[in-house]
C-alpha cells in the first residue's frame, strides 16, 4: 500500500499580463476622461479657453446646413436620445442575460447607463447653462439646460462600454488587437457621429459635447476598472483540490492481477472468478 501523500495547496496566482494592461487602459481612460470634463466646465464657467470657440462653431454650423445633412443627423440625434438610449440599452442587457444565461456583463452595462443618466442630471441642474438660441433648432423647442449634452454622454457610454464587453467577452479574450482597435475606433466614430449632430441641429455648444465626452472615457474606464478587478479575484481564487486521503487511495489489488485464459490471453483475475462460478 502507498503511504499517504498531502495533496499540494493551489497558491493565488499574480494576475495575468492582459489584466494588468486592462488595468493601466482603465485608469489612462479615466484620468484623460476627467482632465477633459474638467477643462471644459472651468472654460465654461470663467468663459475662457475653449468656450471662445462655442459662438463661432454654432454659427458656422448653423449658415451651413444641407437638407440631406439634416435628415440623416436628426434620424442620429432621434434613436441616440436618453430616453431611446435607456430603452435599447435594458433590452440588449436583458437579451444577453437571457441567450449567455449571465448577469454579470449585462449588468455592467445596464449600471453605466443608469450611471450616465444620473450623472449628466445632476451636471446640468448645478451647472445650469442655457442652450443656444431657440430661433437655431431644428426640431422643435427644447427647454432642457445645455451642460453636458446627454445624446453624447449616454451615446458615448453605451458605445464604448458595448464594445469592450464584446471584445472581451467569454471565450474572446485572446481576439486580435486589430479586432479589438477596429471596435473601439467605431463606437469613437459613432460617439462623434452623435456630438456633431447635436452640434448641427442647434441645441449644444462645442464644450457641451467635449465635456460629455470626457464623461463618457471616464465611465468606461470605472466599468473596465470594476470587470478587471473581479476578474482579478476570480483568476486568485485557488481551484477545488482533490482529497489527499482519495488522491492517496491506492488502486483495488484484484485490478493489477492478471492470468492467462485459456486462450493464452490475460485477463483480470475477477473475470477468472466469475468462470469459477460459471464451472461450479
Amino acid at each position: 500500500m502507498l503511504p499517504a501523500q498531502r495533496a499540494p495547496r493551489p497558491s493565488a496566482r499574480p494576475p495575468l499580463p492582459s489584466q494588468r494592461r486592462l488595468f493601466f487602459v482603465a485608469a489612462g481612460l479615466l484620468v484623460a476622461g476627467e482632465t477633459i470634463f474638467w477643462t471644459m466646465l472651468a472654460a465654461v464657467q470663467s468663459n475662457s479657453g475653449a468656450a471662445a470657440l462655442d459662438g463661432p462653431v454654432h454659427d458656422g454650423l448653423v449658415a451651413s446646413r444641407d437638407p440631406l445633412a439634416t435628415s440623416i443627423l436628426t434620424a442620429v440625434t432621434t434613436v441616440t436620445s436618453p430616453l431611446w438610449m435607456t430603452v435599447i440599452g435594458c433590452m440588449l442587457a436583458l437579451a444577453w442575460a437571457a441567450w449567455k444565461r449571465e448577469i454579470w456583463r449585462p449588468a455592467l452595462l445596464v449600471g453605466a447607463m443608469a450611471a450616465a443618466l444620473a450623472v449628466s442630471t445632476l451636471i446640468k441642474h448645478d451647472v445650469a447653462r442655457p442652450r443656444p438660441a431657440a430661433s437655431d433648432f431644428m426640431l422643435g423647442p427644447d427647454d432642457a439646460l445645455s451642460f453636458p449634452s446627454g445624446h453624447t454622454f449616454g451615446a458615448g457610454v453605451f458605445l464604448c462600454v458595448l464594445s469592450y464587453l464584446l471584445v472581451t467577452g467569454r471565450g474572446t479574450r485572446t481576439s486580435k488587437r486589430t479586432t479589438s482597435a477596429l471596435s473601439f475606433a467605431a463606437a469613437a466614430a459613432g460617439t462623434l457621429v452623435v456630438a456633431f449632430s447635436r452640434l448641427y441641429l442647434g441645441y449644444h455648444w462645442l464644450t457641451d459635447v467635449l465635456a460629455s465626452i470626457g464623461l463618457a472615457l471616464a465611465v468606461t474606464g470605472t466599468v473596465i476598472l470594476a470587470d478587471g478587478l473581479r476578474t482579478a479575484r476570480a483568476a486568485r481564487l485557488p481551484a477545488p483540490a482533490v482529497p489527499a486521503a482519495q488522491a492517496a487511495m491506492p488502486a483495488p489489488a484484484y485490478a493489477a492481477q492478471e492470468y492467462p485464459s485459456e486462450d493464452g490471453l490475460l485477463e483480470p483475475d475477477a473475470h477468472r472468478l466469475g468462470d469459477h462460478h460459471r464451472r461450479g
